[in-house]
């Protein structure tokens, strides 16, 4: 429902810690978020910061049970952000996000935004239970009209 724009620009505010297995990367992400409401299914957009943290380990170091699938290497002197990011703001991303705390959502029956339709907005609707018998009262009353 929601998720950062393809091409947004990112406000990264890192910090690069040598440690004896590697480099310890701490820091925070700010970053545009686009979607829709969970309820009313408007168009929302905030801003939001994730934290992380990932070591990233020397090439020559090797756990204790060797090689680890799940840590991150260090390619050289270069390492690559990118999933660590991704990983954390994925995370982080509500599960439903709303537009409003209080969003009511749509109506049930005719899908309208029940925040732009007020409180007395309804519909009277009866059981499909009885529809046959609806029915039947319309052509009574058609029948003793005429």
């Amino acid at each position: 429902m929601v998720g950062v724009p393809k091409d947004a620009e990112l406000e990264l505010d890192l910090r690069f810690e040598s440690v004896m297995e590697g480099v310890l990367v701490s820091g925070t992400a700010l970053l545009p978020i686009e979607g829709e409401c969970a309820r009313c299914l408007d168009e929302i957009s905030f801003t939001m910061e994730v934290e992380f943290q990932e070591l990233f380990v020397y090439d020559d170091t090797r756990s204790a049970a060797g090689a680890d699938e799940d840590e991150r290497r260090l390619e050289g002197d270069l390492l690559d952000l990118e999933p660590v990011l991704r990983d954390a703001v994925v995370l982080a991303l509500p599960l439903s996000p709303l537009c409003q705390d209080d969003c009511p959502g749509l109506c049930a029956e005719c899908g309208e935004r029940l925040a732009d339709v007020g409180p007395d907005h309804s519909h009277d609707v009866a059981d499909p239970r009885w529809a046959a018998l609806q029915g039947l009262v319309e052509t009574r009353e058609e029948s003793q009209e005429g």
